[in-house]
Order: structure tokens, then C-alpha cells, then sequence
């Protein structure tokens, strides 16, 4: 272990050493400091008040008039995005404003705002109501002419009494007079007319036909174009009816049965003359009402547009005051009532910028009193905090979604950089599927400035917010497509010429006639005369199937070699003695002796059958391996390592669960005293103990614990590697597709003569490559590199069951949502 202890201990791949602080702020300086604190967003306030409710804190009054500024705001954006009204995104800088003349100038904005919409929305009714009494009239109008025309003398007699002489007036005729029968209460037959929704009027019909027994007569005509309900206000189909019927019971069904199925009942005279006058009535009041509604919506747009062009300035003010009370909320009062007490995490190199801003804030509220900040001691574990930037933010998501890291835990995201992009590469080689990956990240990342100010739809937010994981993935396909040979599936003599050649100079086919090597060779890559080969599968499925093994347990590897080091980060020599030594010695004995094996193998040329030499060294140990003997001293190698695998099983799993449990009895029965500072002595910071603070020592729970955490590495060590084998099927199968899709498509249109054929072929080919290769299969390549190191190599040595660190800050108050 010499070698490891003279490492650097990697201080910058671990989140940044946090302090547990105490502010005492005095109650004139508290909202002002607060605020200051969320301009740095370098504090995370623990709350104090957790026993309380929210209507039990001290500052609610507060929280609740920012929630009412909040709602007024809100109910203003919706009403510009519902009239479409533009606003700026980044307003120019006006006057600063308080909070009181702020909610002043919201409520008169929202109070004229309302008043608008409640007249703009009678006048549409009004309009609305208008606009069907038209349709009717003219729908209507013809029904009744039309069985006036074929109607007896004797009825035509009745007819001429069917209005009262009220309907003269011109000022009486619309709906100021409710519903117009078209009889006098002397005539035996009536009519009412109306309109209804089209889908209602069958329904309608038998509802009548039943209620009068068959006792009337319903005729209907389409409206002929679409109406906008005065009640409900959408655009529907309706059909104008009139319904004939005689006496006075009818009538009062046939009035119910309207107002049950919502429709509209107008009155309509049956002279002709009458109708005319009446309808140029409406026409002119519609015209009028027309006029006025295009002012107010003018008017109404004004207003919106002056209040948008404030509202983003606005909200970010609201949201700030309602943070700032909701972070005072986290504070408690001391004892007199004077001073208000606050504690929270911050990182250690921000504890000077945080001095700096309580001084400032206590300069400028006037205050007679310093803020006191000072670190305290807590048994609290501290949150987690790692500072990234754009490029390796969206490395350090990936790695979070899995779990936040533990305090200072080893951060897989640095390898992530690196080891992700590339085992994508291996599964989606192809230079020229990664040259246009390459233009797409690019494309993102030339725009970032225009397309970062922009609200992007979900699929477009998440490749925007991975564009340089997109842009690292597409030049490591682009380099393990050269290795590959690979450009849409096409070999290229990029690097010079191939090492073989026909055996005759005039043969010409390589699948009959076969190959010979004449020159050294191929000097990068995969020989472009593998391809169309007889041996193609086979030398690509050994090759791929062969180095998916050696990177699987090169991470692996890695991975265990991380928990060594966080082991003695954290002074955990039981980890190192009874996890990381034992996890070492098996892993390797069994597949580090495997990708031994490939490496000599690939080296010497040898025709060795590795699934034999792996079998028989379970099966049968002492065994004469034959022509699969790689080196000398195989056989004794193999025994010597499989030992060592089956020593290394018992050696993680029972000395740490009987130690663990002499230091604990040693610890609270007073026999000594010196482990006290160790953590093989804190049966708090045991990661893997299973115990609670409070609790006693169970052995049977620690001992179950660490039999499981064995077995699950002894069958994982085994199943993971099998798992990394996805890089060879994955590789492979993209190969194909890609190759299928050009000798199928491209080729084959490619073939004919005929210009459109060809143009087809061409069409198909870009859409297959473009959805199927570049979308899908890019997205089950991501998927699958995500998995190896999720499962494969981050549990290894990473434990993922910390919290992270959450500041205090107004610069994410601009994304949130309210």
C-alpha cells in the first residue's frame, strides 16, 4: 500500500468541505441581510421552525401579500398570452420600486383590468345573442313563408292575429320582451323559434314529439356557419328551429323543454315586413357593437401591453420579497425579541464573502448592532456540493440522477468526462454517424446564447442542456469509427493500403478466391478488406466480444480502486483490510486472469480456446491443457488463482462483522479508549453497520448486511462482466443495421437507371439513417452506457445517499416556478 499512500489524495474530485454556521441578526437588519445572502446564493438556511405551520410563523402576513402579488401577476400573464399580446422578455431599466407601491399598482391594474373584461365579455354576450336572433330571422323567416304559402284560407285567417300590435314599436322587438309567441292567445295555433346546438336538435325533436303527445309540428334549418355560444363562449354548430303548437299547456311544455336543453328562444314575426325591419335593427346594433368591441379590445391590448412590458421585472421582484420572508420564516426570535437567530451549511471558502455581506447589510440598515457569524460543531452530516460549470454540469446530472453523493464521497462524475462518452462511441462507431452528431452538438453550441434565453420544448430543453456530452460522444464515435473502418457502414483506405491482396493478380473476387497477406499491417483500425470477407463476422464478433472484456473489467477495476481511496480518505482501515484487498484479489483472479489471457493471446498469435482454458480451470484444475497452453506455468498459475478467489470470499465476509463487534464492546465497556477518534470505532460513521445513532449493537443485523454486501459482489463480479458484453452486441448490431440499410436501399436503388428510383432510394435511406440510426439507436446506445455505469462501475465504491447543497440564492428564482 506504499504506492497508493504517496498519491495525491484527490481533494478535487471531492465536494467542497462544507462548515455548519450560526448567524445572530438583529430584527432592523434581518430582511436586508437576508437579501444579501441570496444575492451571493452561498448559504443554505436550515429551518427551525419545522414543529410550525406555516400560519404559525412570524412573518406570514408577508408571505401572504407576496402570494396575492404573485396571483395578480400570474393572472396578468395569462390574460396577455390568452389576447396574444407581445412584451418584452428583458424589459429596459425604469425607476425602482417599493413593495408597497408595487401591490398598490397591481391591484389598480388588476381592478381596471377586470372591469374591462367584465364589459368586454356583456358586450360579447350582447353581440352573441344578437348574431343567432339574425340567423334565426333569416332561418326562420323562410320556414314561416314558406308554410305560409301552402297553408288553408281558413288558417290564413288565424294568421293575421298571430302578433300584437306592441311588435310595431321599434324599440320593443328584441329580447327586452322575452319570448314572442307567434299567436295571440285567442288563435288555436302557435309557434315558437329558436336556436339549439346542431348534436341536441334529434334529441330535441323526440323530446317534443313525446311531451305533446304529437301535438305540434318542428321544423329546422342549419344556422350555416358556426356560432360562438353566448353562455359558454366556444365556437359550435347550431340549427335554427320552429316548433307549431296549439294551446296553452303546450306551450308551457314546450318552454320548459327549450331552457332544459339550453336553447335560445327568439321572437319572430310572421309578417315579411316586420322581419325586414327587424332584421336591418339587428345588422345596425351589431355593426355599432361591433365598433365598440374593436375599441375595447384596443383599449384592453394597451393596458396588457403596459403592464407586460414590466411584468418579468416585476415577478422577479415579488419572488424575491416572498424568498426573503420565506427564509426569515426559517429563523427563530431569541428570547428577547430582538434578535433573530439563524443556522445553515456554507462552504468553507465562502465563509470571507458572507462576513463581507453581513457588514455591508449592517452598514446600510442603519443599524447599532453587528451581525454575529460564527461556526458551530453539529453531528449533522453536511450536504453536498460540487461547483461545475456548463460543460461538466450535465456529467455531474447524469451522475446525480442515480443518487447525490455522500460528503466528500469520490465523484464518478470526473471519470464520467471521459468513460461515458467513449463506451457510448464503442456501441455507436461510425465516423460518419458521428460527423453528423458532431454538426448537431455544434449547431447547439454556437446557438447556446439565443437558445438559452428561449423556453424549449422537453425534448429540445434536455439535448440543449447535454449538448457537450453530445458533442464528447460524437468525436469518441467519430475515433472508434476510424478504428472500426466505418463511414455509413463503408470501409475507406484512409490509412493506407490494405495488408492483403488476392492470391492471383487476376482474380478479382475475394469471397471465391480468398486472401493473402503481402505487406504489414493495416497501420490504424480494422483492415478495409475484412469487409465482404468470409471471415468478416467472425474476426469482428472476436474482436468486439474480446475488448468489451477488457474495458468491463478495466472499469471495474477503477472502480474498486475509487473505494480504496475513499476508504482511507475517511481513515476507514476496515473497509481496505476486509473490503478493497479481498474484492481485488477475486476479481482479478478470475477476470483479470481473462483479459490476461486475451492480451497474450492477441499478442502471440496463439489459436488457444479461452472458453476451454476458463472451463476446465473450475472443472477440472490439475488438468493438462494442451494446445491451449498460453505460457509456461499456466496450469500452476490457474490453481494459485482460483485459491486465492475462493480464500477472498470468506475473507469479506465474516473478520469485518466480528471485529466491529470487539471494538464495540471494547468501546462501551471501557477497555480502551484510543479508537475513539477512528472510524472503526464510531459505529456512526461505520457505512456498512447498519446501526442507527441511538440503537445498541445487533450483530445479526451487521453480520446479514455484510453477507449480502459479499454474495452480491461475488455474483456481481460475475454478471457485471457478462453485462459489459452489451458493447460487442450493441456494436454489432449497429453495424448491420447500418449495412443493411445501404446495400438494401442505397445500393439497391442505385442499381437502376431510373432517375426517381434513385432519388427514392436516396430519400429512404436519409430517413431510415436519420430516425432509426441516429435517433433511436443513438438513444438505446445512451441508454445502455448509462446502465454500465450506474450498476457496473459506480457501485463499486459509490454509496449515493447524501443530500445536496441547496443555497439560498435569487439567481435560480428566475427559472422556478412559482
Amino acid at each position: 500500500m506504499g504506492v497508493f499512500d504517496r498519491l495525491p489524495p484527490m481533494d478535487h474530485l471531492r465536494s467542497e468541505k462544507m462548515c455548519f454556521v450560526q448567524l445572530i441578526i438583529p430584527a432592523e437588519s434581518a430582511r436586508l441581510a437576508v437579501t444579501y445572502l441570496g444575492e451571493l446564493g452561498l448559504l443554505q438556511f436550515k429551518d427551525l421552525n419545522e414543529d410550525k405551520s406555516p400560519f404559525q410563523r412570524i412573518f406570514v402576513n408577508q408571505v401572504k401579500r407576496c402570494s396575492e402579488m404573485s396571483r395578480k401577476l400570474r393572472f396578468f400573464n395569462d390574460q396577455i398570452n390568452k389576447a396574444c399580446v407581445k412584451s418584452s422578455v428583458r424589459p429596459a431599466m425604469q425607476p425602482d420600486i417599493d413593495l408597497e407601491e408595487l401591490e398598490a399598482k397591481l391591484r389598480e391594474h388588476e381592478n381596471d383590468l377586470l372591469e374591462m373584461n367584465t364589459n368586454s365579455e356583456k358586450l360579447l354576450q350582447t353581440y352573441n345573442e344578437l348574431l343567432e336572433f339574425k340567423m334565426v330571422l333569416s332561418k326562420a323567416g323562410g320556414i314561416l313563408a314558406s308554410s305560409h304559402n301552402h297553408a288553408a284560407p281558413a288558417e290564413r285567417e288565424l294568421d293575421e292575429h298571430i302578433y300584437d300590435k306592441e311588435m310595431d314599436d321599434g324599440n320593443s322587438y328584441l329580447l327586452e320582451q322575452g319570448v314572442h309567441l307567434g299567436a295571440s292567445e285567442n288563435s288555436g295555433v302557435k309557434f315558437v323559434s329558436g336556436i339549439i346546438l346542431k348534436s341536441k336538435a334529434m334529441a330535441f325533436e323526440r323530446m317534443l314529439f313525446r311531451a305533446t303527445r304529437g301535438n305540434m309540428f318542428f321544423n329546422q334549418a342549419p344556422a350555416g356557419e358556426p356560432v360562438t355560444d353566448p353562455i359558454s363562449g366556444e365556437e359550435v354548430e347550431k340549427t335554427v328551429f320552429v316548433v307549431f303548437f296549439s294551446g296553452d299547456q303546450a306551450k308551457a311544455k314546450i318552454l320548459k323543454i327549450c331552457g332544459s336543453f339550453g336553447a335560445s328562444c327568439y321572437p319572430v314575426p310572421e309578417e315579411m315586413v316586420k322581419q325586414r325591419q327587424i332584421f336591418r335593427e339587428v345588422s345596425a346594433r351589431l355593426a355599432d357593437l361591433e365598433a365598440t368591441l374593436d375599441a375595447g379590445i384596443q383599449h384592453r391590448n394597451k393596458a396588457l401591453e403596459s403592464v407586460g412590458s414590466q411584468l418579468w421585472r416585476w415577478t422577479i421582484m415579488v419572488k424575491k420579497e416572498k424568498a426573503v420572508y420565506d427564509t426569515l420564516n426559517m429563523l427563530n426570535f431569541d428570547v428577547t425579541k430582538k434578535c433573530l437567530v439563524g443556522e445553515g451549511w456554507c462552504p468553507i471558502f465562502a465563509k470571507s464573502q458572507i462576513k463581507d455581506v453581513l457588514q455591508r447589510a449592517t452598514l446600510h440598515s442603519n443599524s447599532q448592532v453587528g451581525i454575529i457569524f460564527h461556526e458551530m460543531d453539529t453531528i449533522d452530516s453536511p450536504p453536498t456540493y460540487f461547483r461545475t460549470d456548463k460543460f461538466t454540469n450535465a456529467f455531474q446530472e447524469i451522475v446525480d440522477a442515480y443518487g447525490i453523493a455522500r460528503y466528500e464521497e469520490a465523484n464518478p462524475a470526473v471519470y464520467s468526462v471521459i468513460t461515458f462518452p467513449f463506451l457510448f462511441a464503442v456501441m455507436f462507431g461510425d465516423w460518419g454517424h458521428g460527423i453528423c452528431l458532431l454538426l448537431g452538438a455544434c449547431v447547439l453550441i454556437l446557438r447556446e446564447k439565443k437558445l438559452s434565453s428561449q423556453k424549449l420544448g422537453s425534448f429540445m430543453e434536455m439535448a440543449f442542456g447535454g449538448r457537450y456530452v453530445i458533442l464528447l460522444m460524437a468525436l469518441f464515435s467519430i475515433y472508434c469509427g476510424l478504428i472500426y473502418n466505418e463511414f455509413f457502414s463503408v470501409p475507406f483506405h484512409i490509412f493506407g493500403k490494405s495488408a492483403y491482396e488476392c492470391r492471383e493478380k487476376t482474380c478479382s473476387d475475394a469471397h471465391t478466391a480468398g486472401l493473402i497477406k503481402v505487406r504489414d499491417p493495416y497501420p490504424f483500425g480494422v483492415d478495409p478488406s475484412w469487409r465482404g470477407s468470409r471471415s468478416e463476422l467472425p474476426f469482428l464478433n472476436s474482436l468486439k466480444m474480446k475488448m468489451s472484456i477488457l474495458m468491463g473489467v478495466t472499469q471495474m477495476n477503477l472502480g474498486i480502486v475509487l473505494s480504496y481511496f475513499d476508504a482511507k480518505f475517511h481513515g476507514n482501515a476496515l473497509d481496505i483490510r476486509y473490503q478493497f484487498i479481498p474484492q481485488m484479489i477475486f476479481l482479478n483472479s478470475l477476470f483479470g486472469y481473462l483479459a490476461l489471457l486475451i492480451l497474450i493471446k492477441w499478442c502471440t498469435g496463439s489459436q488457444a480456446d479461452l472458453y476451454h482454458v476458463m472451463i476446465y480451470m473450475f472443472l477440472d484444475p490439475s488438468g493438462d491443457l494442451g494446445e491451449n497452453q498460453l505460457f509456461w506455468g499456466q496450469k500452476e498459475l490457474q490453481i494459485l488463482l482460483l485459491l486465492m478467489a475462493i480464500v477472498a470470499v470468506p475473507w469479506m465476509l465474516f473478520p469485518k462483522p466480528f471485529i466491529l463487534k470487539k471494538l464495540h464492546k471494547e468501546r462501551f465497556q471501557g477497555h480502551t479508549y484510543r479508537f475513539l477518534g477512528t472510524s472503526e470505532m464510531d459505529p456512526d460513521s461505520e457505512p456498512d453497520s447498519a446501526r442507527s445513532r441511538h440503537d445498541d449493537f445487533n450483530f445479526s443485523e451487521v453480520f446479514v448486511h455484510q453477507m449480502i454486501h459479499s454474495i452480491e459482489f461475488v455474483l456481481g463480479a460475475v454478471s457485471n462482466t457478462a453485462s459489459y458484453l452489451r458493447l460487442w452486441a450493441l456494436s454489432l448490431a449497429h453495424s448491420e443495421l447500418s449495412t443493411v440499410f445501404y446495400e438494401k436501399l442505397l445500393v439497391l436503388a442505385w442499381g437502376y437507371d431510373n432517375l426517381v428510383v434513385k432519388l427514392v432510394g436516396l430519400v429512404i435511406f436519409s430517413f431510415a439513417t436519420a430516425f432509426i440510426l441516429l435517433g433511436m439507436e443513438s438513444l438505446s446506445a445512451f441508454l445502455h452506457a448509462l446502465r454500465l455505469h450506474w450498476v457496473e462501475f459506480m457501485n463499486k465504491f459509490y454509496h449515493g445517499d447524501g443530500y445536496k447543497f441547496r443555497p439560498f440564492s435569487f439567481a435560480l428564482l428566475a427559472d422556478d416556478e412559482d
